[in-house]
C-alpha cells in the first residue's frame, strides 16, 4: 500500500461519501446498511460467488440488541430464533447424566435471543440489496491510498478492474485480505488460543429437536444441536479439540482440513466415528483455529478495519457477532458525526470500540481453557455439577452468577444516540 506522509499541516480531507466494504457476512452488511441511512454511497465485495448460507448459531446479547432495534432488524432476528430449549450431556454410552436450560448455557438476560449465522447474514442482506452494490464472486488485489493530499484509494480488484473510494473498510474476517494487505501477514497479529473448531451441517443422527447434546473427552468436545426453523432431518456437528501448537494448513482447503480433523478424533467412541464420517459430505464445512487478532490500530489512512479483521475474539467469546454488530453501529455513527472525516472518525471509532473488545478478549482467553477439559476426572467432576445444579437450592443464584459474567462482556461497550448527536 502507497500514500502521501502524513505532516502536521495536512489539508482537511474531503468528506467522504463512497465507501467500498470487504466482506458480505454479518459485519459488512451491517455497516452498509447504517452507511446508507447516512447518505454514504457503498460497495460491498464479497469472494464467495454467493451469500454464505452456513456457520453456527450466534448470540444477540448485551449492547447488540439495543444495537439491532436501532438498525430496525430486531423483529426479523427474534422471528428466526433457535428457540432452544436446552442441553443435555451424555457419557461414553450415549446416556444422559445431566440437562440444563438453553438460559443457563448461553448466560442470557432480558430480551436476549440466538440465532443462525446464515439466518443473519440473510437478514441483513436482503434489507441492503436494493440499496447497495454487492460484488460476488470477487476481491481486492491492491490498494493504492492517495493519501490526505489526494482525493480516495485506487482498488485493483481481482477481476481486472480498478475504482476509487473515499474510503475502503475491511470487514473480511479472521483472515482478513484487506488487513494483509494494509498492515502486513495475518501472523504478527494472531494468536493462537490452543484449539480448534470445526462446524458443519450433517443428518440428525440423535433425533434433535431445539436442543442440543454434548460429549465431552479430554482434550475434546462435541456437540450435535437442531435449532427452529432447520430441516428436521439435519443438524449441525461441533468439535473442539486442543492443540496448543497451530497445524499447518491452508485455510481454503476444506479437504486438507476436514482429514486433520478425523485425525484428532480418531478412534473415540460414542457417536464420533459417523458424525465425522458426514463431514466428508458437508457442503458448510467449517475449521479453524481459536484465535484472537491483536492489534494496535485498527486504520491506516483511509482504510479501516471492522469486526473479526480488527480484532477477533474467537468463538470462545460468544462475543464475535455482537461486537461485530456493534462496530458497524460505531462506525457508521461517527463516519456521520465527523461528516465524512476519517480521521476524525476512525480515531472516535477506536477509542469507543477497544476497552469493550480487549475485555472480550480476555474473558475468551479464560473461556477457550474451558471447551477442551484436559482430564477424565475434571470431565467427571464436571457431569456431577451439572447433574446437581438443577437440584439445588441455590441453582438461581449460581444461574445469576454465570449471567452476571457473560453480561458485563455483553454490555462492555455502550451505546452512544448518533442520532441525537447529528440533529444538534
Amino acid at each position: 500500500m502507497t500514500g502521501t506522509a502524513r505532516t502536521a499541516h495536512a489539508k482537511t480531507p474531503e468528506a467522504a461519501r463512497t465507501v467500498l466494504i470487504s466482506g458480505a457476512s454479518v459485519a459488512g452488511p451491517a455497516l452498509a446498511l447504517l452507511l446508507h441511512r447516512y447518505g454514504f454511497t457503498v460497495t460491498v465485495v464479497e469472494r464467495a460467488p454467493e451469500l454464505r448460507a452456513g456457520g453456527y448459531k450466534v448470540d444477540i446479547r448485551g449492547t447488540a440488541v439495543e444495537v439491532c432495534r436501532r438498525m430496525g432488524v430486531w423483529d426479523e432476528i427474534v422471528a428466526a430464533s433457535t428457540d432452544m430449549d436446552g442441553g443435555s450431556y451424555v457419557d461414553d454410552a450415549g446416556r444422559t447424566v445431566g440437562e440444563l436450560p438453553a438460559e443457563i448455557f448461553g448466560g442470557r438476560a432480558g430480551q436476549d435471543d440466538e440465532i443462525m449465522r446464515g439466518d443473519l447474514a440473510r437478514i441483513l442482506y436482503e434489507r441492503t440489496r436494493d440499496d447497495v452494490e454487492y460484488l460476488f464472486g470477487d476481491s481486492i488485489a491492491a490498494l493504492h491510498d492517495l493519501g490526505d493530499e489526494g482525493d480516495g484509494v485506487d482498488v485493483d480488484f481481482e477481476s481486472g478492474t480498478r475504482r476509487r473510494f473515499d474510503l475502503v473498510v475491511g470487514a473480511d474476517g479472521l483472515h482478513s485480505n484487506t488487513r494483509r494487505l494494509v498492515f502486513g501477514e495475518e501472523r504478527r497479529f494472531k494468536r493462537h488460543l490452543g484449539a480448534y473448531i470445526s462446524i458443519f451441517t450433517a443428518p440428525n443422527r440423535l433425533g434433535l429437536t431445539r436442543w442440543e447434546t454434548y460429549h465431552a473427552r479430554p482434550h475434546k468436545l462435541v456437540s450435535v444441536y437442531s435449532a427452529a426453523g432447520e430441516s428436521a432431518h439435519t443438524a449441525k456437528n461441533c468439535f473442539v479439540f486442543a492443540s496448543p501448537a497451530e497445524l499447518s494448513y491452508d485455510h481454503r482447503d476444506s479437504a486438507a482440513q476436514k482429514r486433520l480433523l478425523a485425525e484428532a478424533f480418531a478412534g473415540d467412541g460414542w457417536e464420533i466415528p459417523a458424525l465425522i464420517e458426514d463431514s466428508a459430505h458437508a457442503e458448510d464445512f467449517y475449521f479453524d483455529s481459536i484465535a484472537l487478532i491483536e492489534m494496535d490500530r485498527w486504520s491506516s489512512g483511509r482504510v479501516v478495519l471492522l469486526g473479526d479483521a480488527a480484532h477477533c475474539t474467537s468463538p470462545a467469546s460468544g462475543q464475535g457477532t455482537g461486537l461485530a454488530l456493534t462496530g458497524a453501529y460505531v462506525l457508521a455513527g461517527e463516519l456521520a458525526a465527523a461528516r465524512g472525516d476519517h480521521r476524525v472518525a476512525f480515531a472516535a471509532y477506536e477509542r469507543e470500540m477497544r476497552p469493550g473488545v480487549e475485555l472480550n478478549q480476555r474473558f475468551a482467553e479464560k473461556f477457550a481453557k474451558e471447551m477442551t477439559v484436559s482430564s477424565r476426572r475434571k470431565i467427571a467432576l464436571r457431569m456431577f455439577m451439572v447433574r446437581l445444579l438443577p437440584k439445588t437450592p441455590w441453582k438461581n443464584l449460581i444461574a445469576k452468577k454465570i449471567r452476571e459474567e457473560v453480561q458485563r462482556v455483553a454490555h462492555a461497550v455502550p451505546v452512544k444516540d448518533y442520532d441525537a448527536r447529528l440533529s444538534v
